[in-house]
């Protein structure tokens, strides 16, 4: 099953508490209920093992059971309202499609 990882910061300016409120009331639930996804998180980074700052922000990790079920879902008047409110927030956001070994 694939596995996609979303890496991104905040844009500048963005307050942090409003984006952490909607990832948590909005974003969370609502792609968590998609049929193509089992399982949808968004981890805050803390720091780089070692030490230092992550060089991202915010991490998503979406496993996915079906990958044209969900351009279906994501394609819905639903989806594509909180995809643009993530695009709000989000600045140059990477979406990278993984398997697993």
């Amino acid at each position: 099953m694939p596995t996609i990882i979303v890496l991104f910061n905040l844009k500048p300016g963005t307050d942090i508490a409003a984006y952490e409120q909607w990832a948590c009331n909005t974003d969370l639930p609502t792609v968590n209920q998609l049929r193509s996804v089992d399982n949808f998180r968004v981890l805050k980074a803390k720091e780089m093992l070692g030490g230092g700052a992550s060089p991202f922000q915010y991490f998503e990790i979406l496993e996915i059971n079906h990958m044209e079920g969900l351009f279906a879902d994501i394609s819905g008047p639903l989806m594509q309202k909180v995809a643009a409110e993530f695009q709000s927030f989000a600045d140059n956001p990477q979406f990278i499609v993984c398997n697993d070994l």
